[in-house]
């Protein structure tokens, strides 16, 4: 038995979110929503994809956003994204502690941390 990949990260967000979720990860990060079975969709939260990459995101009566637990997310041009997101109105935190990678940290509406990378290779 071999676990041969992730299907998706979960992060959780307060009800009623959803407009500010799909601004940031279909409009800003560039992902597209993906239709939730009707059973899941009734508990709200969206879920986005692009490529092999898949968030998920569930209202939590109790929430508070993910501040050290987060998805670590590639990218192909970073200085573009990045450009992406201040333009937005969404600054980085830039990290250059690990090796092979630039990376930098932003925040989702909902203060859900959210690691940026592209390999320097």
């Amino acid at each position: 038995m071999t676990l041969v990949g992730v299907h998706h990260v979960l992060l959780g967000c307060p009800a009623d979110s959803e407009p500010a979720l799909r601004a940031f990860y279909a409009g800003v990060l560039g992902m597209r929503e993906v239709d939730k079975p009707p059973a899941l969709a009734a508990r709200g939260g969206a879920w986005f994809r692009s490529g092999a990459v898949e968030l998920h995101l569930g209202v939590e009566a109790d929430f508070r956003p993910a501040r050290k637990a987060h998805p670590g997310l590639l990218t192909d041009d970073l200085d573009e994204l990045v450009s992406r997101l201040r333009e937005s109105g969404v600054e980085a935190r830039w990290d250059e502690d690990f090796p092979g990678y630039r990376r930098c940290y932003v925040d989702d509406p909902v203060g859900n941390r959210i690691e940026l990378l592209q390999p320097l290779y």
